[in-house]
């Protein structure tokens, strides 16, 4: 497995930044995954070094000014996801894929409960259960991610011979 770029990994989160300002429309926009968060997630579990808390936080930032959110929400919640995701991902490598999936959907989990809870204090209705439907989309496309750009984690035992 090649070392990733800092060139690939700014060039997916830009695009990603793309594929979140595409216009949705019909029931795509309740199973849109959150593009952003998920490559985001993908590159802090393959290359911490190069995606860390701050790319998060600028990330979130970017996300908050496309959508036109109150600013800081997703900035703090991509924060939150990747503190969390940094500090297990030492422990990745002991992890199977099955494990790897629940816990990628245990952090789009919290993602969303984070903002959830924000947008309740600034005076939003709670929504129904559409709104964790991106979870699911979001599992699925890092599934996708895992099989075009390489899996996050590599055995070492062919690395031995």
């Amino acid at each position: 497995m090649r070392a990733p770029s800092l060139l690939s990994v700014y060039g997916t989160l830009f695009l990603a930044l793309l594929f979140q300002l595409f216009p949705w429309s019909g029931e795509g926009v309740i199973l849109r995954p959150d593009f952003m968060l998920v490559v985001l997630i993908y590159w802090l579990f393959r290359a911490p070094y190069l995606c860390n808390i701050g790319t998060a936080w600028v990330a979130g930032v970017l996300v908050d000014l496309a959508t036109g959110s109150l600013l800081g929400q997703y900035a703090l919640a991509f924060t939150l996801t990747a503190f969390v995701a940094l500090f297990f991902q030492r422990r990745l490598v002991l992890f199977s894929s099955f494990q790897l999936l629940f816990f990628t959907f245990g952090l789009l989990i919290f993602t969303r409960l984070s903002i959830l809870v924000l947008k309740l204090f600034s005076g939003h209705e709670p929504p129904n259960m559409h709104y964790f439907w991106p979870v699911i989309s979001g599992v699925l496309l890092l599934q996708l991610m895992r099989f075009f750009l390489g899996p996050i984690t590599q055995s070492t035992s062919n690395e031995a011979n």
